[in-house]
Parts: structure tokens; sequence; C-alpha cells
């Protein structure tokens, strides 16, 4: 499989996903309980996923993501708009999960055995692999980025945000989730290369 950097997503500002989301917020906004509980339900697998990868615990990712959620329905009347609902609960799960980094100072090894039974269900950088090796490497390799690199590679490839989404999750500008994301891939390629594999694998 060959890497690069995406612009679309399914999950992306744009097409009738995006709208229902839009949508869904907006009755939220308005009061509507059964709109605010429709979208939870939309996003919870998915941050409960992005968190438990990051944490590498599922204890932990279970109580991010309610910190998350809980958040977001006090922040809800304060939502403008200005990003897709995506980007604006991704950037508050990513917040929630910086904070918990800062309290913990440190995250627990990740072991060959986690990788293996936890694998992404998401688009990833090794979504075409065939073998289960071949993965865990990818994951891996990830794992041991620079924890900026790390977190945009999670954000844009296995969470599926556009480089706009992931610049508004993280606060940061686009251009500087793009040299991540560059970054990220040469120094993936430099070691796949070094043990024989690379990321044109199919």
């Amino acid at each position: 499989m060959e890497l690069d950097v995406k612009t679309t997503s399914a999950w992306g500002t744009n097409g009738s996903r995006a709208r229902d989301t839009a949508a869904l917020a907006t009755r939220a906004q308005a009061g509507e309980r059964k709109a605010a509980v429709e979208l939870i339900e939309l996003f919870y697998e998915r941050i409960y996923a992005f968190l438990r990868r990051l944490t590498a615990n599922e204890t932990e990712a279970a109580d991010l993501t309610q910190r998350t959620f809980a958040r977001v329905w006090q922040a809800l009347p304060t939502f403008a708009g200005r990003s897709s609902v995506g980007s604006w609960i991704h950037g508050i799960a990513y917040h929630v999960y910086v904070d918990w980094r800062r309290v913990a100072h440190r995250l627990e090894p990740r072991s060959s055995e986690w990788w293996e039974a936890h694998p992404s269900d998401q688009a990833s950088p090794d979504e075409a692999a065939s073998r289960k090796d071949f993965k865990r490497t990818i994951y891996h390799l990830v794992d041991e980025l620079g924890t900026d690199l790390k977190e945009t590679v999670h954000l844009h490839y296995y969470q599926e945000l556009t480089l706009q989404e992931t610049a508004e999750a993280m606060e940061v500008a686009t251009s500087t989730v793009k040299y991540r994301l560059r970054q990220a891939l040469a120094e993936l390629q430099k070691k796949l290369t070094k043990e024989g594999t690379g990321l044109n694998r199919r």
C-alpha cells in the first residue's frame, strides 16, 4: 500500500453525512434531547477507538470517552459551526487526552499482544496489508513516532479526518499537519526499508 496525504474523508466536511451531523447538532442545540443522543451515538465508538489506541488502555479510554462527551454536552450551546461537527468532537477528545497525558506523565508500553488484539476498524496506513505481522509492525512503528507525529497520524489516517479537520482538532495550521504527516511517512518508510519492508506493499 502506498501512503499519501489524503484530502477527503467519509466523515469530512463535504457530503450528506456532514450535513446530517450539522443538522443533528443544530437540533440538539435547540434542546432536542433525541438529536443529542443520536449525535453521541454516531461518534461514540469512533472516539472510544481513537482514545483506546492512544492510551493503550481500555479502562482509561472508556473514562476519557465519557469525559469527552460530558464536555461535548456542556459545550454544545457554544458550537458555532465554524468547523465540522466531527473535527469539533475529535478536538475535544484530543484535548481531553492531552490533559490526561500530562497528568499521567507517561503512557504504558504497548505489547505485541495488545496490538494484535486491537486491530483498527478504520482506514489506516496498513489497511491493505494482508499479513498480521506487517500490520503489527506498522502499529508499533506509528506508536514509536514522536508524540505530535503519532497523534497527527491517528487523527488523519485512523480517524479519517481531513487535513483541515485534523488541523482544527489539534489547533494547528494545515501546513503543520501536512509537514507532520510527510515527516511521519518518511520515518515509517525509512524504518520499514531498513527492515526490508516497504509502505508500497499491497
